[in-house]
């Protein structure tokens, strides 16, 4: 069976640093076909648009459809998002992607379809908000623990995108002096909890003789990086770096959020990326004690809670940025 753009099926891909997730949905946002790729870790963005490309392809196959006949593909997207020109800058978690792109010409020609682009955590956020577990607030927080760790805001029932970047939490800075970001910075809560960055501190340690299984666990999960099941499985054995490093992630995050709450006051915190969801509620509670001991004093705790749409967020919420009444 073949759909048509009347059906109002939409594509949603979610380009984190580790796999790309894509979707069809229908009107009502029901997942009709998924993908999931590994994310290109060297190369170009040609090389990750093609990827990605490919991964909706498959989507829409599994949906009974074709790419050509979505109203549009929503993509959300790490790095600096110009939504009007579809041009993606300085995704440093991408390979060779420190200057700028323009992906959605890129995607639109390859798959015959309107592209919109958003940035991926922003998408993720209002992804949650309303179809997730932020349906009853107006104002949020979203915190996602992954590659690298984003953040997106929800004010008065709306996303707030300041002037194009709100949000980044992982870049608040918790410790004057602290260990080196990826963005160049120091004492970032992403130096310390994102999982680029634990990595390259893990390797660094292991290459100094420090004992760790972490090496082992990719090797054996047939994995070229620290991905979030090689960090589970390594804490699950108890060790002792890899437990040292999650601790501190932990202990990262919830000084950031509170921080933030410090500053907001929004009513809900919700904790997703691809370590927030392979740890679960567990360490959301542990986050959310942790949060407590940095809260203004004045300040009523937030609700703090783990995603509801699980892995597949960020592609629904960026199938949402395709506008259905323009199509």
């Amino acid at each position: 069976m073949t759909h048509t753009t009347e059906a109002g099926l939409r594509g949603g891909i979610d380009l984190g640093g580790t796999k790309i997730e894509a979707i069809v949905v229908d009107a009502a946002n029901r997942v009709l076909g998924s993908s999931r790729h590994p994310t290109p870790i060297r190369g170009t963005p040609q090389d990750v648009a093609a990827e990605m490309s490919q991964a909706i392809t498959e989507a829409a196959q599994a949906a009974g459809t074709t790419t050509s006949a979505l109203i549009g593909v929503g993509v959300g997207s790490p790095g600096s998002v110009d939504a009007t020109t579809g041009t993606v800058s300085s995704a440093r978690n991408l390979p060779g992607w420190d200057g700028s792109y323009e992906l959605g010409n890129e995607l639109s020609h390859r798959l015959g379809t309107r592209v919109a682009i958003g940035n991926d955590v922003q998408v993720a956020t209002a992804g949650e908000f309303k179809l997730g577990v932020g349906r009853s607030y107006s104002s949020l927080l979203g915190i996602f623990w992954g590659t690298g760790v984003g953040g997106g805001l929800v004010f008065a029932g709306k996303p707030w995108r300041g002037r194009g970047g709100a949000g980044e939490i992982g870049h608040m800075v918790i410790r004057r002096g602290g260990r080196r970001c990826p963005c160049g910075n120091e004492g970032c809560v992403e130096a310390y909890a994102g999982r680029a960055a634990m990595e390259a501190h893990a390797r660094r340690e292991i290459e100094g003789g420090r004992r760790s299984a972490l090496l082992e666990i990719m090797q054996h999960k047939q994995r070229e990086r620290f991905t979030s099941a090689v960090w589970e499985t390594a804490v699950d054995r108890g060790d002792e770096l890899a437990v040292e490093l999650i601790d501190g992630a932990v202990e990262a995050l919830a000084a950031g959020a509170a921080s933030a709450v410090n500053l907001l006051d929004v009513e809900a915190v919700v904790i997703g990326g691809g370590l927030g969801v392979r740890f679960g509620e567990g360490y959301v509670e542990r986050i959310r004690k942790a949060m407590r001991k940095h809260l203004f004093p004045g300040h009523t705790m937030p609700d703090v809670q783990l995603v509801a749409l699980g892995d597949l967020g960020g592609a629904l919420g960026a199938a949402l940025l395709v506008d259905q009444a323009s199509g």
